[in-house]
C-alpha cells in the first residue's frame, strides 16, 4: 500500500519543525535528564505560551470551584510538567521500557488477565491520559502480554506522522481510529487479542456519563466491543512517582459486564478516583466536558 506524505498548513509544518528540534535535542541527553528537561520546558515555557496552563486552570475551576487559585495554578503547572515528561518518555520507548524493567504491576486484575490469556479470551485494557498511559503496556509486555491498541490521530498530521511510531514500534498491533482502524482492532480482539483504549476524550456522538460531578460525552466503543466479542474489560493506570521517573502500575479488577452506558460509567468512576488522588497527573487541557450543540 502506497504511503502518502503528511499534509497540513504552514503553521502545522512550522510547529512540527520546532517540536522535532526540541525532541531531537532532548534525545541527546541522558534518560533521566531528558525527562526532567522536557517537563520543565512544558511547565515553564510551552504550556503557558500555547494556553495549556490557562485551559487546565479553567477546567479545574469548573470542577473544584472552592479550590484556591494558587492551588489550581500549582496543579496546572504539574499537568504541563507531566505532559512534557510523558511526551519524551514515549519517544524514548526503548529507554522507557528498560527503565520500567524492574517495575512490578499490582492489582486485582492480574489473575483475571492471566486466565484470559490462557483461555484465549480477548482483553480490552481501558485507561486515560493519566500519569503515563503507556507505562502499564510496557510493564505487562515485559511479562509476556502482547498488547495492541486503538489511538486517535493528532490534528497536526506532520507531528502525528512520527508520534504514531512511538506506539506502533513495539508491543502488539496499534490502529488509528477510523473505519479501517476500528475493523483491524476488532479483528485483533476477535482472535483473542489484547488491546488498549483511552476513553477520556470528548465524543460528540457519545453518551453522557458523570465525570468528576459533571456530564461528559463519552464514546461507548470499549463497552460495545467488549459485549460483541465477550472481552474482559480491565482498567489499568501508570501513576508517576514522586521522583518524576518511576511508576506505580496498577491493573484493576475487571469491569462488570452489563449495559454499555453503565460499563462506561464504571470505567469513568475508576479514572475519577485516580484523578482525585493525583489531579496534576491528568491532562486537564482536554475539553472533556464539551457537550453537543
Amino acid at each position: 500500500m502506497t504511503q502518502h506524505p503528511p499534509s497540513g498548513s504552514t503553521a502545522d509544518w512550522l510547529a512540527d519543525r520546532a517540536l522535532r528540534g526540541l525532541i531531537g535535542a532532548a534525545m541527546r541527553m541522558p534518560y533521566g535528564r531528558r525527562v526532567a528537561f522536557m517537563g520543565a520546558v512544558l511547565r515553564r515555557g510551552i504550556g503557558p505560551l500555547v494556553g495549556y496552563r490557562r485551559r487546565a486552570e479553567e477546567n479545574l475551576a469548573m470542577i473544584y470551584p472552592d479550590m484556591p487559585a494558587a492551588r489550581r495554578r500549582n496543579i496546572a503547572d504539574g499537568v504541563c510538567d507531566n505532559f512534557g515528561r510523558t511526551l519524551i518518555e514515549n519517544y524514548s520507548w526503548q529507554d522507557f521500557g528498560q527503565h520500567l524493567a524492574t517495575t512490578l504491576a499490582t492489582g486485582d486484575g492480574l489473575t483475571a488477565i492471566a486466565k484470559a490469556k490462557a483461555d484465549k479470551r480477548p482483553v480490552i485494557f481501558v485507561t486515560g491520559h493519566f500519569g503515563n498511559h503507556e507505562a502499564p503496556r510496557h510493564v505487562l509486555s515485559q511479562l509476556g502480554y502482547d498488547i495492541g491498541g486503538l489511538y486517535r490521530p493528532m490534528t497536526n498530521a506532520y507531528f502525528n506522522d512520527h508520534y504514531a511510531k512511538t506506539m506502533t514500534a513495539w508491543g502488539g498491533p496499534v490502529f488509528a481510529q477510523g473505519k479501517r482502524g476500528t475493523i483491524g482492532f476488532a479483528r485483533h480482539l476477535k482472535g483473542g487479542g489484547m488491546g488498549t483504549l483511552l476513553f477520556d476524550v470528548a465524543a460528540s456522538s457519545g453518551q453522557p456519563v458523570n465525570f468528576l460531578g459533571r456530564p461528559a460525552n463519552t464514546a461507548t466503543s470499549a463497552a460495545g466491543l467488549a459485549l460483541k466479542f465477550d472481552a474482559l474489560v480491565v482498567p489499568y493506570f501508570g501513576k508517576r512517582g514522586a521522583d518524576g521517573v518511576s511508576f506505580d502500575v496498577t491493573v484493576q479488577a475487571p469491569i462488570a459486564i452489563g449495559p454499555a452506558a453503565q460499563m462506561m460509567q464504571d470505567m469513568t468512576d475508576r479514572l475519577a478516583e485516580m484523578v482525585n488522588d493525583a489531579p496534576e497527573q491528568w491532562f486537564w487541557v482536554h475539553r472533556r466536558w464539551k457537550m453537543r450543540g
